[in-house]
């Protein structure tokens, strides 16, 4: 799946990335996660978090400690 859509990262480490999004997604979805309501959370709360407990944020952890008590967007608010 991977291979052609690398095409469109015009760089190395554009295709790195995307290739660590990508796998971050499937990691969710393999620990039934919503990766929306993950992504949404973790982006909030990393610059809240310890950078000692980072791992925290690992979707199978999340899943765990915070889906319980996500943070949620604005725009879902609204809505």
């Amino acid at each position: 799946m991977g291979r052609k859509n690398y095409l469109f990262c015009w760089s190395e480490l554009g295709a790195e990335q995307l290739g660590i999004l990508q796998s971050l997604m499937v990691t969710c979805r393999l620990q039934g996660v919503n990766p929306y309501h993950y992504l949404v959370d973790v982006l909030q709360r990393v610059a809240l978090h310890p950078a000692k407990d980072v791992l925290d944020l690992t979707p199978r952890v999340w899943k765990e400690k915070f889906a319980d008590k996500k943070l949620t967007s604005d725009l879902d608010k609204m809505g």
